[in-house]
């Protein structure tokens, strides 16, 4: 059985730092897994990626130069470092795996999901 269970959100202050991180049991990945955010209202968004074969990393424009994904393959964990946090990054985060083949920030592409954990930064 696949689980992925996320953990590190909280509430911080503009230009805090938060580090998330997934723990991955009953699944190796050998393609990509991703973080993905969700605001009231909103759709789930991509917001990086991660190949686990090969590190190549992926950020949607919002979050580019602040956040930084990682993994550890002996733990099978997954990481996203949040600098420079701002009050637009509020949401609850997820972790995704078991990607499709499809474009990387598409929540279709994804069989395996976590329960999300909430970030709320405030101004």
């Amino acid at each position: 059985q696949v689980q992925l269970v996320e953990s590190g959100g909280g509430s911080v202050q503009a230009g805090g730092s938060l580090k998330l991180s997934c723990a991955v049991s009953g699944y190796s990945s050998t393609s990509y897994m991703a973080w993905f955010r969700q605001s009231p209202g909103k759709e789930r968004e991509g917001v990086a990626t991660i190949n686990s074969s090969s590190g190549r990393t992926y950020y949607t424009d919002s979050v580019k130069g602040r956040f930084a994904i990682s993994q550890d393959n002996a733990k099978n964990t997954l990481h996203l470092q949040m600098d420079s946090l701002k009050p637009e990054d509020t949401a609850i985060y997820y972790c995704a795996a078991g990607w499709r083949g499809g474009s990387w920030n598409l929540e279709k592409e994804y069989n395996y999901w976590g329960q999300g954990t909430q970030v709320t930064v405030s101004s």
